[in-house]
């Protein structure tokens, strides 16, 4: 089965498109910048280029194409809604989504994708106190209900073309490295936290795995169509939801944030924190989905357990795992794939040849300082994977696992780093995000350089 995908980039975007290359789906990948696409996703995404603001996009892309799920859309939450930035937001989900569906009414019937899956959001309900909420219940005032209620009315002409349509509601998503917690945790991991406004306002959650089952779910089940709500079946209170939160990170939360605060400094997106809805997934639970995670703290718990970063970076090269292997078997070609800047150099190498427990010291230099570092070889499998491990340097913990999938007649290259910073948490709060960009400059320039020895 063949998906195509927008969005695809995205904190939600990019562990869709591996659930569905797990799953043995093809993935179609329509973006803006072809270049940032292969970099972030899976080399198994094929990719294809769509501006929905210039309202281009080539129809007989979606040739051949089973499902089509869309997930673009301006971020409701980077500052203030001046009057452009509202018609950033409406337009790159309403527009964007009305010219995805004319792509598809282009196309002759028998050509079109079955099935229109699109996201939406539980801001379709307004600000609605302690009303409980289902799909059926009637959409709200507001802005971003106004909003919601255009980009769902494009989603659904898809159905008079004949596509199954449904549209996932979603609330605040819990998972690692980004959504609501990105901002959130250094607060509270600093004992900074507490609850905002009143603390009366409900906050309907959802953990980023299941949203992802769910995803899956619709897609798969030709029984459901229309709303769908993408979030756990329990609410609970912005106050729970922060004592929950500093509960789970052992730090106290008693620090309010007062509205009138956050009305001063964020304007009328300050109503995305005031406001709440307590919503209830019916169309998932009595189709018989199965939440991994449906309480609050379970949930937090399994997000926040450690301050470790994963950085995955995949790439495509046209030569066999035979032909790629030997090159990453000599520890000297590390020299090769590192940016000049790090001053990076082999100091010495305890085998002649890699294998299980080859230790290997270098020397570079992070920022102008100078760094010893040693690694050692663990889980050495030949053309298919090994993992080096550092046992001495500027890391708490650093584990990259190299793999080799032969894929299309060459290989997918993998590198999955495991990274966490020393001093806990104060050199996660306080580094954190500078070391990120230094390793994602790092390995963007070993992808680089990668692809000019391989081709």
């Amino acid at each position: 089965m063949k998906v195509a995908i927008t969005g695809a980039t995205g904190f939600v975007g990019r562990p869709l498109c591996e659930r569905l290359l797990a799953d043995g789906y093809e993935v179609l990948v329509l973006t803006r910048d072809r270049e940032r696409a292969a970099r972030v996703l899976p080399a198994r995404c094929r990719l294809a280029t769509w501006d929905p603001e210039r309202h281009t996009i080539d129809a007989n892309v979606l040739t051949g194409v089973d499902a089509v799920v869309s997930l673009a859309g301006t971020s409701v939450a980077d500052g203030r809604w001046s009057a452009k930035r509202k018609e950033s937001i409406r337009r790159s989900r309403v527009d964007g989504t009305r010219m995805l569906v004319d792509a598809i009414a282009a196309l002759p019937a028998e050509q079109r994708p079955r099935i229109f899956l699109s996201a939406s959001a539980i801001g379709y309900y307004g600000d609605r106190d302690d009303e409980v909420l289902a799909e059926q219940s009637a959409p709200g005032s507001g802005f971003l209900a106004d909003v919601c209620r255009e980009w769902e009315a494009e989603a659904l002409v898809a159905e008079r073309h004949g596509l199954r349509t449904v549209l996932v509601r979603t609330g605040i998503v819990l998972g690692r490295g980004g959504g609501a917690l990105a901002s959130l945790l250094p607060i509270f991991r600093l004992g900074l936290g507490g609850r905002v406004g009143s603390g009366r306002q409900w906050m309907s959650w959802i953990h980023l795995d299941d949203l992802i089952g769910l995803w899956m779910f619709v897609l798969g089940r030709d029984d459901v169509r229309g709303p769908v709500n993408g979030v756990a079946p329990n609410p609970v209170t912005n106050a729970d939801f922060t004592a929950t939160l500093a509960r789970v990170l052992a730090r106290p939360a008693v620090i309010p944030v007062p509205a009138i605060a956050l009305r001063v400094g964020l304007g009328e997106m300050a109503n995305v924190l005031l406001e709440g809805q307590r919503v209830r997934p019916e169309v998932a639970e009595t189709r018989g989905f199965v939440f991994r995670h449906p309480e609050l703290g379970e949930a937090l718990v399994d997000v926040t357990r450690d301050l470790a970063t994963t950085l995955v970076m995949e790439q495509w090269v046209p030569r066999t795992p035979e032909e790629v292997f030997p090159f990453f078997a000599d520890a000297h070609n590390l020299e090769r794939l590192t940016p000049p800047f790090l001053k990076f150099r082999i100091l010495g190498v305890s085998t002649p040849l890699m294998q299980t427990g080859t230790r290997i010291d270098y020397q570079l230099s992070l920022h102008g300082v100078p760094v010893r570092w040693q690694s050692v070889i663990q889980d050495w499998n030949p053309v298919r994977s090994f993992v080096d491990t550092q046992t001495k340097g500027p890391y708490q913990r650093w584990d990259h696992t190299h793999e080799f999938e032969a894929y299309d007649g060459g290989t997918v290259i993998r590198d999955r780093v495991h990274y966490e910073l020393p001093i806990g948490v104060l050199g996660a709060i306080v580094a954190g995000r500078f070391v990120a960009k230094d390793v994602k400059t790092i390995f963007t320039y070993r992808r680089e350089k990668i692809r000019e020895i391989f081709g």
